[in-house]
């Protein structure tokens, strides 16, 4: 009786999708942590999404204290639906990595603009598509860091899914930051804000 009920237990994680042990992580900051995990979370492929803080020299920042940390958003992606070469070369596209300063309404270091990688491979795919976003935009210097990824330290229960959970507030905050205008200026046609499906 024991042996067939373990027998059952095994056959049914055989039988679960494959991407829920296959998942990879992509870490991204991108100034205000609702939007880039909001902005993300409309990507196939992406599992999950949660924001956070990474880069400080502190343990266990919060948002009242994480001064010398970026705001960021850990992604759990399949790689089998959506890449890491996908999914960065739409963040650089999703904002305005030539400001030195912040983004947006947002200013301060804690939102400025850095990809965390996660491994040599990231690392190098992450360099390539900051290359490549300062050949489509020429003059304007592309200041978004490319660094390997410290520890990642998920922000309060509050922030988790603020964009879902406080829709009106988000969408307020959203359209009065300008943050969609702003991309699109400086990307124009190439630019991803929001975040398209991926074919």
């Amino acid at each position: 009786m024991i042996r067939a009920a373990s027998i059952a237990i095994l056959v049914s994680f055989a039988a679960m999708p494959a991407f829920a042990q296959d998942t990879q992580r992509a870490i991204f900051a991108g100034g205000c942590f609702w939007s880039v995990e909001s902005d993300f979370d409309k990507v196939p492929g992406v599992v999950s999404t949660i924001s956070g803080y990474i880069g400080g020299d502190r343990q266990n920042p919060t948002y009242e204290n994480h001064e010398g940390f970026h705001e960021a958003v850990e992604i759990t992606f399949d790689p089998a639906q959506v890449s890491y070469d996908q999914l960065v070369t739409s963040f650089f596209r999703s904002i305005d990595p030539t400001d030195p300063d912040g983004q947006f309404c947002d200013r301060g270091y804690s939102y400025t603009t850095a990809v965390y990688a996660v491994d040599d491979a990231q690392l190098a795919s992450a360099q390539a598509a900051k290359d490549a976003a300062q050949n489509v935009l020429g003059e304007a210097k592309v200041v978004t860091e490319v660094l390997p990824a410290p520890q990642f330290w998920p922000a309060e229960d509050y922030h988790q899914n603020f964009a879902a959970k406080n829709a009106l507030r988000y969408m307020s905050y959203r359209r009065a930051c300008q943050r969609d205008a702003r991309v699109k200026q400086v990307w124009g046609a190439a630019a991803m804000y929001g975040i398209p499906e991926h074919s």
